[in-house]
C-alpha cells in the first residue's frame, strides 16, 4: 500500500509555516508604533544590508527545506512506530506533554547556543554563513528565519528534528511546540517593545536581549536562543542591558557594562 501522511503530520509541517507569516504580518502592521520601536524606521532602511525581497526569498527557501526534512522524519517515525505515535498522543497526560515541551526547549536551546556561538568564533563560518543573518542589523519580524541555507538546515531544521525525536513528542504535540517556537523567534526579532507582551514577562531572552546581539557591541554575547539565557549565564557570554528612551522617539537597549 502506498504511504500517505496522516493529518497530524501534514498539520505539523504546514501550520508553523502559516503561523510564521501570519504572526510576522501582525508585527509588520504594528511597525508604525514608533514609540515602541527599538530602532527607527530610517535605521531599518539604512543599516540593513539585505532587501526585504531577498529576506522573503531566503525564508521561503528555508521553510521548503524544513518541510522536506520534516516529511522524511515523520515518514521514518511512522514506519518505525506503526501508528503508535498517534495512540500515545491520545493517551498522553498533561504532565507528560509539559515534560516533552521542557525537554524539547532544552534540546533546541542547547543545540542552537553551541552552534550559534561556534559560527561567531569560526571566522570562515561567520564570513560565509552566519553573516547572512547579521545583515539584519535592525531585525524585524519576518526576518527571524532569514539565514544562509546551510545555517537554516544545521541550526533550525536539524535542531528542531533532534528536539522532536529526543523529547518523544507526537506529531500532534509538535504542531503546538513548533508553532510556539516560531512565534517566540518572531517576537525576538520584531524590534518592538510592546507593553504587556507576555514573552517579555516570562522570558529574559526576549526582543531587547536578542537585539543587543545584533549590534556590533553585542556580537560576541547573548548567543542563547530561542527560549532561555541559561547557557549565556553559565558560560560568561551574557550581556545585560537596560531600556532607555531614544532621542527622537522610541526605545533603545543599552548594555549595562559594554565589553571589548
Amino acid at each position: 500500500m502506498e504511504y500517505s501522511l496522516p493529518s497530524d503530520e501534514i498539520l505539523a509541517i504546514v501550520v508553523p509555516i502559516l503561523v510564521y507569516w501570519v504572526y510576522s504580518g501582525v508585527y509588520l502592521m504594528l511597525g508604525s508604533l514608533d514609540n515602541y520601536r527599538l530602532h527607527s524606521r530610517k535605521d531599518e532602511d539604512v543599516k540593513n544590508l539585505v532587501s526585504k525581497l531577498q529576506v522573503v526569498k531566503g525564508v521561503l527557501l528555508q521553510q521548503l527545506v524544513q518541510a522536506a526534512v520534516a516529511f522524511l522524519v515523520f515518514k521514518v517515525e511512522h514506519q518505525r512506530d506503526d501508528h503508535s505515535a498517534a495512540a500515545t498522543s491520545d493517551s498522553a497526560s498533561f504532565l507528560s506533554l509539559v515534560r516533552q515541551f521542557v525537554v524539547a526547549m532544552f534540546v533546541l536551546d542547547t543545540w542552537q547556543y553551541f552552534w550559534h556561538r561556534y559560527m561567531h568564533l569560526n571566522k570562515f563560518l561567520y564570513r560565509h554563513v552566519h553573516s547572512w543573518h547579521h545583515r539584519l542589523v535592525v531585525p524585524y519580524s519576518f526576518g527571524s528565519q532569514y539565514n544562509h541555507p546551510v545555517e537554516g538546515l544545521l541550526l533550525d531544521t536539524f535542531g528542531g528534528g533532534l528536539a522532536f525525536i529526543l523529547s518523544g513528542m507526537s506529531p500532534r504535540t509538535s504542531i503546538f511546540f513548533f508553532s510556539f517556537a516560531t512565534i517566540k523567534g518572531i517576537d525576538d526579532h520584531c524590534g518592538l517593545w510592546l507593553p504587556g507582551n507576555i514573552f517579555h514577562l516570562f522570558f529574559w531572552n526576549n526582543t531587547a536581549y536578542h537585539d543587543v546581539h545584533h549590534q556590533l557591541y553585542g556580537n560576541k554575547y547573548n548567543f542563547s536562543q530561542p527560549f532561555f539565557i541559561t547557557w549565556d549565564m553559565i558560560l560568561g557570554t551574557h550581556m545585560p542591558y537596560k531600556l532607555e528612551r531614544r532621542a527622537g522617539g522610541g526605545l533603545e537597549a543599552r548594555p549595562l557594562n559594554r565589553r571589548s
